[in-house]
């Protein structure tokens, strides 16, 4: 039998699939892989936790840019 791939664009459109299959009695499985390494997902998070909590640093376009210089 064919395999097909389904790709829900939220977790409410997961949660109607998952009930449509379960009620046919349509065998299914969810991978939860994702295309980001896991170690750089960590960090983005942290970055992201840190500055809700205030310790992140703003910087100016212009610092920003000098940056590269």
């Amino acid at each position: 039998m064919n395999q097909i791939t389904i790709h829900p664009l939220d977790l409410e459109q997961e949660n109607v699939l998952k009930a449509f299959f379960k009620t046919f009695k349509i065998r299914f499985e969810v991978n939860k892989e994702t295309p980001y390494n896991k170690d750089f997902v960590n960090m983005v998070l942290q970055a992201e936790n840190n500055i809700e909590q205030g310790l992140g640093k703003k910087v100016s376009s212009e610092e920003f840019d000098n940056l590269w210089k």
